[in-house]
C-alpha cells in the first residue's frame, strides 16, 4: 500500500534537496510602523552583532545597520532604512548570544519597550516583542535568511507584499509560503486530501485552494460539515436516493456523492463521522468512484476528488479510511505564524468597512479616493503579537469586532473590554528577561484536568470554562476532562444553558 505524504517536510517543499537546509537566525519583522505603514511584514535579518536606526549607516555606528528585506521564495528586496522623526540614528544594539538569545540594549531618545514593559536591554526569544513607543514594532523571529524556492510554486505570485492573494490567503511568513506551496502540490496531484488544522486555522479556504489550483476548478465545489450528518441517513446523504426511495412518489436525490461529479466534495470535520460510517466511503475514495444509490440496483461512478478536513489526530480516523488519502496537508495556526498577525488584522479590518461604511470614516486613513490604512494603536498590535490563540482566524476575528465595539476614538485601541480577552503567552523560565525590569509571570490555559464524572459538573463549572475558553465548548469541553464536546453540550442542555452556534467549518 502507497503511504501518504504529508506536505510540511523540506524535501517536499524546498528546491535544494541536496544541501542542508541553512541554519534559522534571528530576525526583526515590522509588525506596526508609525511612518512607514506599508512596510508591514519585512524582516532584517540579526546575523551578528547590529545596530538599528533611522537612515543610513553612520560613522558612530558600532556594528553593520540591520536591513529589510521583503523575502519570498522567488526571490527577496532589500528595503530603504527606516525613517521617521521619533526614531534616533542609532537607537538599537543588537546581539545573538551563545545560548540561543538575542540581547538587545536601547541607546537612543525613544523610549524602548520590551513585551511591553519599559526596558534599556534585555535578553529576549523568538516571540518577544520590541517597541519604539509611538514609532515602531518589532516581532522577534526565527527563521532562514531566505525562503528558498518551492518546487509546486512555478510562477511568481501575482499579488503585492502583504495583500491577500488570489485564493483568499494572507501572509508573508515562511509557514504561510509552505502551506502555499503545499496546496499547489496537492491540487496538482489528483488524490484525495486531508487537511489537518485547529479550529478556525482556515481549512476551508485551504480546501477551496485545492479546488481552485487543480484540473476540476472549472467544476462544482460541495462543501459539507460531517459531524452535521443525522447517523441513520448518512447514506441517504452521501449516495443520494432512487426515485419512489423509501416512499412511492419520493423524488430522486442526487447525493453528494452524484452532486460533485466532475469537481471536488469537501467533507468538514470528518473526525466527527464515526468509523462504522467512515467505511460506508471507503468504495467511493477508490480510485474509480462506484457507489450505489439507495434503492437501486446499478452501480454508479463519480469522478470527483474528496477532500476531508480534521482538527483531529489521523490515528483517530479508520486507518483503512485514512489510507485513501494519499495526500495530508497541515494549515498552521496563528503562533506557527505570528508576523502575520497585522497583516490579517488589516485584511479583516478591511472586510469589516466594506460591510460596514462607518467604519471607514472612523478607523482608516484616505488617500484621496482610495482607502489606506486602517488607524491601529501599536499597544493593540503588540497584544495580539503576544496572544496565545487557540482559535487562530476565528479568534482574532472575534478580538477585532471587540476592539470595533470598545475603542472610544478613531484609532483601534488595546481597551479594559480587550484586556480581559487578551493575555500574553507564558514565557519559558531560561528564556525571561535577565536584564531591566522584570515583569508578573504571565497567565495561561491550565492543562485540562483528567477526565471527570460528568454528573459531578456543575453550572459554575460549566460557566467558568466557557469562560476561561473564550465561549468554545471544544476547548471548553477539554478544560472539564469531558470525552468531547457533545458531552458538554448534554450537560449545557441539562442545567440550561444557552450554547453557540456549533462550531462549523473555516471561513
Amino acid at each position: 500500500m502507497t503511504s501518504s505524504t504529508t506536505l510540511t517536510e523540506p524535501s517536499l517543499l524546498w528546491g535544494r534537496t541536496d544541501l542542508e537546509p541553512p541554519p534559522e537566525l534571528f530576525h526583526l519583522v515590522i509588525a506596526w510602523s508609525r511612518d512607514d505603514p506599508n512596510r508591514v511584514g519585512e524582516a532584517a535579518p540579526v546575523e551578528g552583532q547590529s545596530v538599528l536606526g533611522r537612515g543610513g549607516p553612520q560613522s558612530q555606528d558600532t556594528a553593520p545597520r540591520l536591513v529589510f528585506h521583503r523575502q519570498r521564495p522567488m526571490g527577496w528586496a532589500a528595503m530603504p532604512p527606516l525613517e521617521g522623526p521619533r526614531i534616533s540614528r542609532l537607537q538599537l544594539e543588537l546581539s545573538p548570544t551563545q545560548d540561543g538569545l538575542l540581547a538587545v540594549r536601547s541607546i537612543g531618545r525613544c523610549p524602548f519597550l520590551v513585551n511591553g514593559s519599559p526596558a534599556t536591554d534585555g535578553l529576549v526569544k523568538a516571540g518577544d516583542t520590541l517597541t519604539l513607543q509611538n514609532a515602531l514594532v518589532l516581532l522577534v523571529v526565527r527563521r532562514r535568511w531566505s525562503l528558498e524556492m518551492i518546487q509546486a510554486l512555478k510562477e511568481a505570485p501575482r499579488f503585492s507584499f502583504g495583500e491577500v492573494d488570489t485564493h483568499g490567503i494572507v501572509g508573508e511568513s515562511p509557514a504561510v509560503w509552505a502551506l502555499r506551496g503545499a496546496l499547489a502540490f496537492a491540487a496538482q496531484s489528483g488524490n484525495h486530501v486531508l487537511v489537518r488544522g485547529e479550529s478556525g486555522a482556515g481549512k476551508e479556504l485551504a480546501a477551496r485552494a485545492i479546488h481552485a489550483l487543480s484540473r476540476r476548478r472549472a467544476g462544482v465545489f460541495v462543501a459539507r460539515n460531517a459531524a452535521t450528518f443525522p447517523e441513520g441517513l448518512v447514506d441517504a446523504e452521501l449516495f443520494g436516493t432512487a426515485r419512489g426511495y423509501p416512499n412511492a412518489g419520493s423524488p430522486e436525490r442526487l447525493g453528494l456523492i452524484g452532486e460533485a461529479d466532475g469537481g471536488t466534495l469537501f467533507l468538514d470535520e470528518i473526525g466527527e463521522l464515526p468509523p462504522h460510517l467512515q467505511a460506508h466511503l471507503l468504495r467511493v475514495l477508490d480510485r474509480d468512484g462506484e457507489y450505489q444509490r439507495l434503492g437501486e440496483a446499478r452501480v454508479r461512478r463519480s469522478d470527483l476528488r474528496v477532500i476531508a478536513a480534521t482538527n483531529r489526530s489521523v490515528a483517530s480516523l479508520k486507518h483503512d479510511f485514512a489510507a485513501r488519502f494519499m495526500i495530508s496537508v497541515n494549515v498552521p495556526g496563528l503562533p506557527d505564524r505570528r508576523e502575520d498577525i497585522p497583516l490579517l488584522l488589516r485584511h479583516l479590518l478591511a472586510a469589516a468597512a466594506r460591510e460596514s461604511p462607518g467604519l471607514t470614516d472612523r478607523f482608516f486613513e484616505r488617500r484621496g479616493d482610495r482607502l489606506a490604512e486602517p488607524r491601529v494603536a501599536p499597544a493593540l498590535i503588540e497584544a495580539l503579537l503576544r496572544h496565545p490563540y487557540t482559535h487562530h482566524l476565528r479568534e482574532l476575528e472575534r478580538v477585532m469586532w471587540i476592539a470595533l465595539r470598545s475603542s472610544p476614538g478613531n484609532f483601534l485601541d488595546h481597551t479594559p473590554d480587550l484586556s480581559a480577552v487578551l493575555r500574553p503567552e507564558a514565557a519559558e523560565p531560561r528564556t525571561e528577561s535577565r536584564i531591566g525590569p522584570r515583569t508578573e509571570p504571565a497567565r495561561s490555559i491550565p492543562p485540562p484536568p483528567q477526565p471527570s464524572d460528568p454528573g459531578g459538573i456543575g453550572r459554575a463549572e460549566i460557566d467558568a470554562a466557557l469562560v476561561e475558553a473564550l465561549g468554545s465548548v471544544t476547548a471548553a469541553a477539554r478544560i472539564l476532562g469531558l470525552k468531547n464536546r457533545f458531552a458538554l453540550y448534554r450537560l449545557m442542555k441539562r442545567h440550561g444553558i444557552a450554547g453557540p452556534d456549533e462550531e462549523a467549518s473555516e471561513g
